[in-house]
Order: C-alpha cells, then sequence, then structure tokens
C-alpha cells in the first residue's frame, strides 16, 4: 500500500490527475455519451446502465476503497487551464511481493484526442509507479490495429512484449492484444512528471 493512502493527486503541464468525485458525474456521462461511438470499438461492451448516476456513484466508492486498500489508482484527466474533463487513466491489479506489477488502462475523450494530453498523462502515472509507489513492472494490452494506443505505448517508454490470443472482450467479441510492459530498470531516469 506504499503510497497509495495518502490522497493523490498529480499534476502536469497541462493537466491534473485526481480519483472520481461524486461530483464529476455530469462531466463524464457527457464526455462519454458524445464520445461512444469513438471509445466503444477499443472498449468493452458498455453495461445499459454505464451511464447512470448509480453506476458511476459505484464507480467512485469503487476508486475510493481500491486507492485504500492499494489495489488501483483511478484517475480522471482535468485540463488545468479550464478544468474539462479529458479522459481517464487507471493503473489497476496492483500486485504486491514478487511481482511488484499493474496494469495500466486508459480513455481520452474525442475532442481531445491527438492532443498529447493521454502521453503526458501516461508520463506521469508511469513516474508515480515507478518513483511513489516502488513498482517494477507496468503492464498494458491493446488490440493491434490501435495504431494510436501502440504508439502512445512506445513514447512512454512500453516494449512489445507479445500477443494474448482471445484476452478480452472488447465491443462484444473475444479479442486478441498485443501485450506491452515498462520497467522501472528501464526508464533511464525520463520523466517531466512530478
Amino acid at each position: 500500500m506504499l503510497g497509495l493512502r495518502r490522497k493523490v493527486r498529480l499534476e502536469t503541464e497541462r493537466l491534473t490527475l485526481r480519483p472520481p468525485q461524486h461530483a464529476d458525474y455530469t462531466p463524464w456521462s457527457t464526455l462519454r455519451r458524445e464520445s461512444a461511438g469513438f471509445l466503444t470499438p477499443w472498449e468493452p461492451t458498455w453495461a445499459s446502465d454505464h451511464l447512470s448516476r448509480r453506476a458511476f456513484t459505484n464507480r467512485v466508492y469503487w476508486a475510493s476503497r481500491a486507492i485504500t486498500s492499494g489495489t488501483a489508482l483511478p484517475l480522471f484527466l482535468f485540463r488545468r487551464d479550464d478544468a474539462r474533463l479529458v479522459g481517464a487513466v487507471t493503473l489497476d491489479n496492483i500486485r504486491r511481493g514478487p511481482a511488484q506489477a499493474g496494469t495500466l488502462g486508459y480513455w481520452v475523450g474525442a475532442p481531445f484526442a491527438r492532443q498529447g494530453l493521454m502521453s503526458e498523462a501516461l508520463s506521469a502515472v508511469v513516474h508515480h509507479a515507478f518513483q511513489k509507489l516502488d513498482l517494477s513492472r507496468l503492464e498494458a494490452a491493446c488490440l493491434p490495429e490501435n495504431l494510436a494506443s501502440r504508439g502512445l505505448l512506445e513514447r512512454n517508454g512500453f516494449k512489445y512484449e507479445g500477443v494474448a490470443q482471445s484476452y478480452l472482450q472488447i465491443d462484444g467479441r473475444w479479442r486478441t492484444h498485443v501485450l506491452y510492459a515498462a520497467l522501472r530498470s528501464d526508464r533511464r531516469g525520463r520523466s517531466d512528471a512530478v
């Protein structure tokens, strides 16, 4: 649980990253709804109540419990200049002991894609995971044809490790994913994040 019990807030040049709060429901549901066509080809099928207030309330409670227990670090991304929600990054499945590892997932709303915001956020989360949480390995997976996600991972020091057949159900069917990992020992000190 090293480093997770404190209130987490990461700042980058253009973003503030913090856990979701109940007051984030309207911006979150609006951005997800407006970006549905952009997001759903890359995500598990949304539950029928995905955008409901109740589902979001459960998400906020889960985030709080996960941070307290040290099993995950879910963060929403807000632009610093106008406090607009732009997406989210979750460091999940944090494993301690001999593994010292976690799995990254992320999404960005359609209006904010291709602006380098997710790269900035991912860099901050990777730095935090290695320097503050003392993790040794971060893993991520994406669809082979998701060139934007692959490029994002590679720009942030992740290296291709292989393929996982029928890894996750995406958009309603089992899909093969490409696997990436970043190692603390391979970072060579690079990070602009605080």
